[in-house]
């Protein structure tokens, strides 16, 4: 078994067929399907299966593409660590950042990356950590920084509590419950959700219930901060959300906290990474980046 399979293997899972496979690693089509054949005759088994939308893995074919992943990234990162060990800042860094570290802790940390680091390839994931543990367990994705998960990561992976973070109520400047100083005068209120703060639906379910209030009237589940900014700064929609929201250049003009007293906690920001990989000069230091800027 040969490298050079393994890769043109993950490269047909990551492009879905042969042909854009074969574009992206500047190979010929048919010699790539020939070291997709020698490897499924060396491993005795199917690999994909050849259907009219593309190349679909087969059991065979998910279970070796999470090793030749693997292998494939560590290799990657091996060269990428002699590279910018040696000065030559090249390569390619991928995380995964939930909503938090995107509005508290990237704007800060971003700059001083790229002039570190100016011709490293960074790939940023919005999203929380259940989306991002098959990447890090196959080592595409060098680490995760924020919401806690509800459970323990998968076998494999470690979480280091970074710090405890709290949520605040937000509406658009001029909204009309602005002076609301209690989570009961927001009775009457419209809510929007985001998936992209974990559980934030059931956490305002349970806000509610707790002060035997009636159930919050939900009114839009987003799956972006984009959709979030969007919706609350053009109507009078509510929504609890991290509170450097309220910190946020592209927000803090445009919405505001309506300051009720309840303490509206939120889940621990957290980094999770497989402690078997060492991460690359650059990750190290764009994760290094990123931590100093945690509040507190």
């Amino acid at each position: 078994m040969k490298l050079n399979q393994m890769r043109d293997m993950v490269a047909v899972v990551e492009r879905g067929s042969l042909r854009a496979a074969a574009r992206h690693l500047e190979v010929a089509q048919p010699a790539l399907t020939r070291s997709i054949g020698a490897l499924e005759k060396e491993l005795g088994v199917t690999l994909f299966e050849r259907q009219a939308r593309g190349m679909v893995l087969t059991a065979a074919g998910r279970m070796f593409h999470r090793r030749a992943s693997a292998v494939v990234n560590e290799v990657r990162r091996a060269q990428e660590d002699f590279d910018q060990t040696e000065g030559e800042m090249r390569g390619t860094l991928t995380v995964g950042l939930s909503i938090m570290p995107h509005m508290g802790m990237l704007p800060s940390a971003l700059p001083l990356f790229r002039r570190r680091y100016p011709r490293v390839r960074l790939k940023i994931i919005e999203g929380l950590y259940p989306a991002m543990e098959a990447g890090l367990l196959d080592g595409s994705i060098d680490f995760y920084l924020g919401a806690s998960p509800r459970g323990q990561p998968a076998d494999g992976l470690v979480a280091q509590l970074l710090f405890q973070n709290t949520r605040t109520v937000m509406g658009r400047k001029g909204h009309p419950m602005a002076g609301a100083r209690s989570i009961k005068e927001l009775g009457g209120a419209e809510w929007a959700t985001t998936t992209l703060d974990f559980n934030a639906g059931v956490d305002l379910n349970a806000l509610f219930a707790r002060y035997q209030m009636p159930s919050p009237v939900i009114m839009l589940q987003a799956q972006s901060a984009l959709t979030v900014i969007v919706a609350l700064s053009n109507c009078d929609l509510l929504a609890i959300l991290p509170v450097q929201w309220n910190e946020f250049a592209l927000t803090r003009d445009v919405l505001q906290v309506i300051d009720i007293q309840e303490k509206l906690p939120a889940p621990d920001i957290v980094l999770i990474r497989r402690p078997d990989l060492p991460l690359t000069p650059a990750a190290d230091h764009f994760c290094d980046l990123l931590k100093r800027y945690a509040p507190g």
